[in-house]
């Protein structure tokens, strides 16, 4: 998985975008040609880069499967556009974030909740999709997929030192200490990209110590009146674990600030850092090199106690279906398709996703393998970045304040930030 568009997209290569864009084009061309071409018509709408052949197989074995609908594969939909012009793709299987819920939000989503399989998905899974806005009374998205993320580690050279994985803030600064003296980079930084200074370093240690979404609920509340003299505030409220997140930056690599998400991949394949703070869209990256590697995650600790370990999370796919798409009926039943346990499971294994249904089976990639328990127990929380619009330049305030600014200061200036957008909604 490549980050989410809110603020974590890395640029797709020129590569790659033309040769999944042919793919899809193929794909629309070989359907159209396809005996029964009379068959109703349903769009799906998937647009996740590294899965676009996957899903893309999906929808041509249905296809086949069957003689009600055909259904054509769509990557290249504008939404915001579709839905202005009252022309949406017929169903969507996208990551639901905060760009996302505007759908939800204006209504312009159906209501699934008469379909079994809404039924089936794990009451704190659907929870995620309520922590943004939703429209009353309807069930209109359905998790299909969640990713979790945390701390990358190289198994290997914390056994090499005698290091154990760190369950508080303490150990984990001990287990840097350890690393620094023995002439190990502690954690791998690539500070170029702000998104991955967003989706990482901020993300998790302000989920390790705040309740995000107790945080942002008050934060809406509030409004225009978000200031210093508030309840809750960016510079009141994740003050500390901002100043933590300055302070583990003294464990990265000293060219830190000139490398991207691609130099990250590279440097942990070549096991050049102990630890990376990227989720495990990262793993399919970092094994192309080839290279002998035993890499695992934890959770971020943040305070004294193990207790309060969690994992990073996000719905990375959900499934939804226009309240205006032409072909409503096809859309639910190829819904129905690809809920099913045989369909579902095998992809979430596949591109390292966790189940969303109550008897979706336990992940088996030794990579994440760890963050099971804590998906189990429901020990998540959603990356406090994501909450942000995307018209106030978090990740660049993060940036710099990695880079030396005011972390009061900057933290102010995003309260501003968002007290004058909530004046004008």
């Amino acid at each position: 998985m490549l980050p989410p568009l809110t603020s974590q997209r890395t640029p797709v290569s020129r590569r790659t975008f033309l040769a999944v864009a042919g793919s899809a084009l193929t794909a629309f061309g070989l359907a159209g040609c396809a005996p029964g071409g009379e068959r109703p018509t349903v769009t799906f709408h998937q647009s996740k880069p590294e899965a676009v052949p996957y899903f893309r197989d999906l929808a041509a074995k249905y296809t086949a499967s069957q003689d009600r609908v055909r259904v054509l594969h769509d990557m290249a939909t504008n939404l915001s556009a579709s839905f202005v012009r009252s022309s949406p793709p017929d169903l969507g299987c996208l990551n639901y974030n905060l760009e996302m819920a505007r759908f939800m939000e204006r209504g312009a989503l159906s209501d699934l909740s008469d379909l079994p399989e809404a039924a089936s998905i794990r009451d704190d899974v659907l929870d995620l999709t309520n922590w943004y806005p939703t429209y009353p009374g309807r069930t209109s998205v359905i998790p299909y997929s969640v990713m979790a993320a945390s701390v990358i580690y190289n198994r290997r050279i914390f056994e090499q030192n005698g290091l154990t994985v760190p369950t508080t803030w303490d150990e984990l600064i001990n287990v840097c200490e350890v690393l620094n003296a023995a002439g190990i980079t502690p954690i791998y930084g690539t500070f170029r990209d702000p998104w991955t200074i967003a989706q990482g370093l901020f993300d998790y240690t302000v989920g390790g110590m705040v309740n995000v979404r107790d945080f942002y609920r008050k934060m809406h509340e509030i409004g225009a009146d978000v200031g210093p003299d508030s309840e809750v505030s960016f510079q009141k409220t994740l003050l500390e674990p901002v100043q933590r997140m300055v302070q583990l930056t003294t464990y990265v690599n000293a060219d830190a600030p000139s490398r991207g998400y691609g130099d990250g991949n590279t440097a942990m394949a070549q096991g050049q850092a102990a630890m990376y703070f990227q989720g495990p869209w990262a793993f399919g990256e970092i094994e192309k090199a080839g290279t002998d590697l035993d890499l695992g995650t934890f959770p971020l600790p943040m305070t004294s106690d193990p207790g309060d370990l969690k994992v990073r999370v996000n719905v990375d796919l959900s499934l939804w279906v226009p309240e205006v798409a032409n072909a409503q009926e096809g859309a639910r039943e190829f819904l129905q398709y690809l809920m099913q346990p045989e369909i579902q499971n095998p992809y979430n294994a596949e591109f390292l996703g966790f189940g969303t249904t109550k008897n979706a089976p336990a992940v088996t990639d030794p990579r994440i393998a760890e963050m099971q328990k804590y998906y189990d127990e429901g020990r998540f929380y959603m990356g406090a970045s994501q909450f942000i619009p995307n018209s106030i330049p978090a990740p660049n305030y993060f940036q710099s304040i990695i880079g030396g600014a005011d972390a009061e200061a900057t933290l102010r200036r995003l309260d501003a930030d968002w007290a004058r957008l909530a004046f004008r909604a």
